[in-house]
C-alpha cells in the first residue's frame, strides 16, 4: 500500500469519526456518544471540541462529566479571547468543577483570560482548597517562572526513611504533574535536594532521603522570565524544574509539557515581530481585527519609507543628469535589505539560543560584515559584467558595483548590530523586524548610491 493511500484511509477514518460523532449528538445517543468520544486520546477529543459547532459543545457537557471534560480542556488550543465566550455558554457550577479537575497551572491559563467578575464567580463555587491554590497562581505575571509552574509535585522531607517514603510518593501520586522526579526540602520548606524515582527505588530501607538526593539542585526563581527558564531547561534536559522564592522555599515546578508550549508561544511572537505585525493573525479574525495588529509597524515604516523619499528627491538633479541611475535603485536597496534580513535572523536566533555572549559580539559582527563584503563582491562583479555589456557604461557599472558592495556590507552588520543593541538594553531583540532593517537598510542604500554618482558625476557626463 502506498503513503498516499495510507494517509487517504486515515484522513477518511478522521472524518468518519467526526461524522459519527456529530450524528449520536443529533440523535442524542449518550450511551454511545460517550463510549465513541471517551475511546479517544484527550488530544483528539479537543480536537472535535475545538471544530464542532456550539450546540454540540452543549451538548457535550450534558453527556460528559466535568472530570472528562477537563481531561480534554487541558489540550485546548483556541484564541484566548474565545475562553470568554465559551465559559459564557457553560454553567457556572459546571465550569467550576472542570477547572478543579485540570491541573492548577491550565486552570490558572484559561481564568488569565476571563473577565475578572466571571473568575471571582468561578472561584467562589470551586471547593476551597483547590481555589485558594489557584488563587496563590494568579497573583504571579503570566509570563513568569510563576505563571506557568504547578503546585502538584512530590515533594519529602529530607529526614523520611525510604520505606516511609514510598508510601508517601504513593499517596502523592494521583495529584502530582510528574512522579519521576522528587524534590527534598528541610522543615522550613527550603528546596535542599533532588532525587528520581529510580533513586528511590533501589535505595536500602534503612536510608534515608538526604542520604541518597543530590545537593546539587539546578532552580529557577519565581520572577524569571518563562523564556529564561525554558532556555535552562534546554540546557540541562529537564523534565521537571523546581521554582523557589528569594528564602529558597519550594513553591512549585515547570513540567516539560508546559516549556514546550512557552517555546512554541515565543517562537510565534518572534516571528510575528520579524513579519513586522504585533501578533500572528488568526484565521478568525475580522477584517479590522487583523488590519489594527498590522497598523503600527506599517504606520512607521510608511514615515522612515518618506526619509528615503526625500533623499531621492535631494538627489533629482544627480538622476536628472543621468537617468539610467534610476534602473538600479531597486536592485541596491533590495540586496541590501536583504543581506540585513539575514543577518538579523542570524543574530536574533542567536541571541535566542544564548549561542552569543559578551565576548563573541564584535567577533559575530566581524564575521558578518566580512560575510556581506564578500557577498557584495560577488554580486558586484557580476552586475558590473552586465552593465558593461549591455549598456557599454563601465564607470556606471563601477559606481553601481561600488555602492552594491558596501551596501551589503553594511546590510549585514546593521543586521547583526541593531538586535545585539536592543539585546544590551534589555529589549527583545526580534523587535528589530525585517520590515524595520530593510527600511534602514533602503536608507543608507541610497545615500551611498547617490553620494558615490554625485561625486563622481563628471565621469559620468
Amino acid at each position: 500500500m502506498s503513503l498516499e493511500t495510507e494517509n487517504n484511509d486515515y484522513n477518511n477514518e478522521e472524518v468518519y469519526n467526526q461524522n459519527l460523532l456529530d450524528e449520536l449528538l443529533i440523535q442524542d445517543d449518550i450511551d454511545r456518544f460517550r463510549e465513541e468520544f471517551l475511546a479517544m486520546h484527550e488530544y483528539e477529543q479537543s480536537e472535535y471540541f475545538e471544530d464542532t459547532t456550539n450546540e454540540n459543545r452543549q451538548k457535550i457537557f450534558e453527556f460528559l462529566s466535568p472530570q472528562e471534560v477537563g481531561e480534554f480542556f487541558e489540550q485546548l488550543e483556541i484564541d484566548d479571547e474565545a475562553y470568554e465566550d465559551l465559559f459564557d455558554t457553560m454553567n457556572a457550577h459546571y465550569a467550576s468543577k472542570v477547572l478543579e479537575e485540570m491541573s492548577s497551572d491550565n486552570a490558572v491559563d484559561i481564568l488569565n483570560e476571563l473577565s475578572k467578575p466571571k473568575v471571582a464567580s468561578l472561584l467562589t463555587l470551586m471547593n476551597r482548597e483547590d481555589a485558594n491554590e489557584i488563587k496563590h497562581l494568579l497573583h504571579y505575571e503570566e509570563d513568569t517562572a510563576g505563571g506557568i509552574m504547578t503546585t502538584e509535585y512530590i515533594s519529602l522531607d529530607v529526614n523520611t526513611p525510604v520505606k516511609e517514603a514510598l508510601m508517601l510518593v504513593k499517596e502523592q501520586a494521583p495529584d502530582a504533574e510528574t512522579i519521576y522526579v522528587i524534590f527534598a526540602v528541610n522543615t522550613d520548606g527550603q528546596l535542599v535536594g533532588v532525587l528520581s524515582l529510580r533513586d528511590l527505588i533501589v535505595a536500602e530501607n534503612d536510608a534515608y532521603i538526604e542520604d541518597i538526593m543530590s545537593e546539587r539542585v539546578i532552580s529557577v526563581n519565581v520572577a524569571d522570565d518563562q523564556e529564561d527558564v525554558a532556555q535552562k531547561m534546554r540546557d540541562y534536559d529537564f523534565i521537571a524544574m523546581p521554582v523557589i522564592d528569594y528564602q529558597q522555599h519550594l513553591l512549585g515546578i515547570i513540567t516539560i509539557d508546559d516549556i514546550l508550549d512557552v517555546m512554541d508561544e515565543e517562537a510565534s511572537e518572534d516571528y510575528s515581530r520579524l513579519a513586522g505585525v504585533s501578533d500572528i493573525d488568526s484565521t478568525n479574525d475580522s477584517v479590522v481585527k487583523t488590519a489594527t495588529k498590522r497598523l503600527p509597524w506599517l504606520i512607521i515604516l510608511t514615515f522612515l519609507g518618506m526619509i528615503t523619499a526625500t533623499i531621492l528627491g535631494s538627489f533629482e538633479s544627480t538622476l536628472s543628469q543621468v537617468a539610467l541611475l534610476a534602473a538600479f535603485i531597486p536592485i541596491i536597496s533590495g540586496m541590501s535589505g536583504n543581506s540585513g534580513t539575514q543577518s538579523l535572523a542570524v543574530s536574533v536566533r542567536n541571541i535566542s539560543t544564548g549561542e552569543i555572549d559578551e565576548q563573541s559580539k564584535f567577533k559575530v559582527a566581524l564575521r558578518e560584515a566580512g560575510s556581506g563584503l564578500l557577498s557584495g563582491l560577488v554580486c558586484a562583479t557580476v552586475l558590473f559584467i552586465i552593465i558593461v555589456v549591455i549598456y557599454r557604461q563601465p564607470f556606471l557599472a563601477l559606481i553601481v558595483g561600488g555602492s552594491l558592495t558596501i551596501a551589503m556590507t553594511v546590510g549585514t552588520l546593521v543586521g547583526s548590530m541593531i538586535p545585539l543593541f536592543m539585546n544590551k538594553l534589555n529589549i527583545d531583540p526580534a523587535v528589530a523586524s525585517g520590515p524595520f532593517i530593510t527600511t534602514i537598510n533602503d536608507i543608507v542604500s541610497m545615500l551611498i548610491y547617490f553620494g558615490l554618482a554625485t561625486t563622481f558625476m563628471s565621469y559620468l557626463t
